[in-house]
């Protein structure tokens, strides 16, 4: 699996811990910003992973900002990417099996690591189910 990660200024801190837990688990990453800190326009790192995953080039993608719902909106712009915002596992995992998403945004301000990483966790463990799934994504992805 490889994985496209992206985060504002707010989310900066939260996307390198994701990145060690990715690191740890031996999964191939591209993280596309931010650097740091300091003040940027979550737009654009959205728009990065988004691009990479509705192009094929990578199997998910993780955005971090405050709340995850800015990341969430600017990412699903995109026909193929199905973005979800989550603050528990069990949404992550549900999202990933029901709904084939396809990239996670998680809220810095919103949950903590120890949360994050259980959501990360959960959204990368599970599949998706297809079957009745699969003509509901289907409407989705006709648009």
């Amino acid at each position: 699996m490889k994985i496209a990660i992206g985060a504002d200024h707010a989310g900066y801190q939260l996307k390198e811990s994701l990145k060690r837990l990715l690191d740890e688990l031996g999964l191939l990453y591209e993280d596309f910003g931010t650097t740091n800190g300091q003040s940027v326009d979550y737009p654009d790192f959205a728009q990065a992973v988004a691009t990479g995953v509705a192009t094929g080039n990578f199997d998910r993608g993780i955005l971090v900002c405050g709340t995850g719902v800015g990341m969430s909106i600017a990412a699903n712009r995109h026909a193929a990417v199905r973005a979800v915002v989550c603050s528990e596992p069990l949404s992550a995992r549900m999202a990933r099996q029901h709904n084939d998403a396809n990239v996670l945004c998680i809220g810095a301000r919103v949950v903590g690591l120890g949360t994050a990483i259980d959501i990360l966790d959960a959204f990368l463990g599970a599949s998706f189910e297809g079957g009745r799934h699969a003509a509901r994504v289907a409407k989705i992805n006709a648009g």
